[in-house]
């Protein structure tokens, strides 16, 4: 143990704190919220070492996304985040998963792009998560795919309103698709390789299958779509041409004979 303190890697919490870039203030708070271990400690000093250091990294990562300190507890726990080669895991799986590249918009471009800028459309767009405000008049577009999805349908001439609506449904839909995914990569993939104790030759495996799960998840979403709107076109229009068909062939009642 005095070796490992002696060659550099280990830090005071002021040390760390510096290095990191985050309070010791808030290092404390990390500790007794269970996102960081507590320190190794000797002649009543303690110590943090690259373990500490990587999740302060994480933590760091997560935070600036917007993830909550709850949320990720909750991802360290769930993985058993003891190591740095887990906090690498959970890195990489996230970049792999990454958030589009965030862009800068005006309100006057938002004006021109959807023909409007309704307060009250754009106070809705940050609500679901799609717009952030820098000033009064800049916004960070979160997810600008989804941005232009939502102008893509106003060119088509449906209302932003309804535009947004879609885009709402979509997302709340697609968390329950998440869960699915989520759930079958822990229980089916992570915890029986955790519970093998987690052996290096194993790693390559796992971000091999994270990287299948990725394209098969995309695919297996477009042909799911396709024959859901399939269905519901059939649906739909075969009820619409049966009414059509039963009000035809209705059997004409002649002349009123009041009339």
């Amino acid at each position: 143990m005095e070796e490992e303190l002696l060659d550099g890697s280990w830090k005071t919490i002021d040390e760390l704190a510096h290095a990191s870039g985050v309070t010791v203030r808030n290092i404390r708070a990390y500790q007794s919220r269970g996102l960081i271990p507590p320190p190794l400690v000797k002649a009543r000093t303690g110590y943090y070492g690259p373990d500490h250091e990587a999740r302060l990294e994480l933590i760091k990562d997560l935070g600036g996304e917007g993830v909550k300190l709850d949320t990720i507890k909750k991802l360290l726990d769930t993985t058993g985040g003891s190591t740095e080669q887990v906090v690498h895991f959970i890195r990489t799986v996230r970049g792999m998963f990454a958030s589009e590249k965030r862009t800068i918009v005006s309100v006057a471009e938002l004006a021109e792009r959807f023909t409007e800028a309704d307060p009250a459309l754009l106070k809705r767009a940050q609500r679901m998560g799609l717009l952030n405000e820098i000033t009064e008049d800049q916004f960070e577009e979160v997810s600008p795919r989804l941005m232009s999805a939502a102008a893509d349908l106003h060119g088509l001439g449906i209302p932003l309103a309804r535009s947004l609506d879609v885009v709402e449904q979509l997302r709340k839909h697609a968390d329950g698709i998440a869960k699915l995914y989520v759930d079958l990569f822990l229980g089916e993939v992570w915890q029986p390789f955790d519970s093998s104790g987690r052996p290096a030759e194993g790693w390559p495996r796992v971000y091999e299958i994270i990287t299948e799960l990725r394209r098969i998840s995309g695919d297996a979403m477009l042909a799911v779509l396709e024959m859901a709107v399939s269905e519901r076109l059939d649906t739909t229009f075969g009820r619409d041409l049966a009414r059509t068909v039963r009000t035809s062939s209705r059997p004409d009642p002649g002349p009123d004979p009041d009339g």
